[in-house]
């Protein structure tokens, strides 16, 4: 096949990148899309590629619409297409092109891609291939047989590996975020701080897009669920099957069956294929069902954590409430002393003015009297305010 790019043996690579710390001085990223790409086949066997998008296009019959989905420049929700010869997974960092006979991943030197890849070259290996070591003359056992019919298809164990990396990715940073949030309400409740207040706003807007984030692939695996099309368009094994190579009608996974399995009745490998009928996809529904149970319980520990954080809150605006309140009674006492002392200001006023007038004359011993009987005419309308209000319910007893 012809195409500008080179091959790399991946096994010294992926070993050398786990080795590697972060950097801890930040560099400037570059607009340049990265062109690496890693292939593992049915036995685990990697390679890296440094390839461009119309090498891959070729390799997997894949148009470039569907290849736009895995660009990390662009931002597309979480995907699972189901197309004629391949499944194109966009699962956060997991950017991969599934067929029935190899593993395309893209970026696999990304700190967070690296252990999938791994996690593919143990699982992906059938489990006929346990069996290619026993000499060729020596005949299968029935047990052998058995497995080779119960054969998980390829393209399945590789959704496997990738839908487990992806729950698993997000359920640790449901559970650190937990960590770190609960203690932080915590704090808030006994404390409010701007600091305390701030550190809160920044832990809810993680959660919330974390929370959109796993929301974004349940109802990916949901959508699945409800279609049996869709569902059929993942049994890229079956399609093969049904498509016959070299006048052979054998399943694509029986290919990596020992030579001496070809001993075996063609009329039982028939039979195997017909059980397996096209519109049966309970196997590929109890895989999507299992991994759907996985991420509808991470995000109700997000949503757990919501209710949390608004309970949090309202409790917060409870108190805030509470406080209010009690300004709003100081207020009110202070208003009620201000027109008691205006009306002891008024009297003095009228008495204080500086006009002549013959009832001032030879009345000095009235001034005290005055001064006394405004002092309890202005006590008495303090506490008939006071009492009103303690009435009304305006106050606390």
């Amino acid at each position: 096949m012809g195409g500008d790019g080179f091959v790399i043996p991946v096994e010294s690579q992926v070993s050398s990148v786990k080795k590697k710390k972060k950097q801890t001085t930040t560099k400037k990223k570059t607009t340049a899309v990265s062109r690496s790409w890693v292939s593992l086949d049915r036995e685990g066997r990697s390679t890296i590629l440094d390839v461009d998008k119309y090498v891959i296009m070729e390799r997997v019959q894949i148009n470039a619409r569907d290849l736009r989905l895995l660009d990390p420049l662009l931002s597309y929700p979480s995907t699972i297409l189901g197309r004629e010869r391949v499944i194109v997974l966009n699962l956060e960092h997991i950017k991969s092109i599934i067929t029935a006979d190899e593993v395309l991943l893209r970026d696999p030197m990304d700190e967070n891609v690296v252990p999938i890849v791994e996690e593919l070259q143990r699982r992906l290996p059938s489990t006929n291939s346990l069996y290619q070591g026993q000499g060729e003359e020596e005949e299968p056992s029935t047990t052998q047989n058995e497995l080779a019919e119960n054969e998980f298809p390829f393209e399945f164990r590789a959704l496997e590996v990738a839908l487990e990396a992806i729950c698993s990715f997000l359920d640790a940073r449901t559970r650190e975020l937990e960590t770190d949030t609960y203690p932080a309400l915590d704090e808030l409740t006994s404390k409010i701080s701007s600091r305390n207040l701030d550190r809160v706003r920044k832990l809810k807007s993680a959660m919330t897009r974390l929370t959109n984030r796993v929301q974004k692939v349940r109802d990916e695996l949901e959508q699945l669920l409800d279609d049996d099309d869709d569902m059929a368009e993942l049994y890229l094994s079956r399609k093969v099957a049904g498509t016959p190579e070299s006048g052979s009608g054998t399943p694509i996974w029986f290919l990596a069956s020992p030579k001496d399995y070809s001993k075996i009745s063609r009329t039982s490998r028939v039979s195997a294929i017909t059980i397996r009928g096209e519109n049966d996809v309970e196997e590929l529904e109890m895989l999507l069902e299992a991994y759907f149970m996985q991420i509808e319980g991470t995000l109700n520990k997000l949503i757990t954590l919501r209710e949390y954080i608004d309970d949090t809150e309202d409790y917060i605006n409870i108190q805030l409430d509470n406080h209010r309140n009690q300004l709003i009674q100081l207020e009110l006492f202070l208003s009620s002393g201000t027109v008691c002392l205006s009306i002891y200001s008024l009297v003095t006023a009228i008495f204080g003015m500086n006009i002549p007038y013959t009832w001032k004359e030879d009345h000095e011993h009235v001034f005290k009297w005055v001064v006394i009987v405004t002092g309890i005419v202005c006590a008495t309308i303090y506490v008939s305010l006071s009492s009103y209000a303690r009435y009304k319910g305006l106050v606390g007893s």
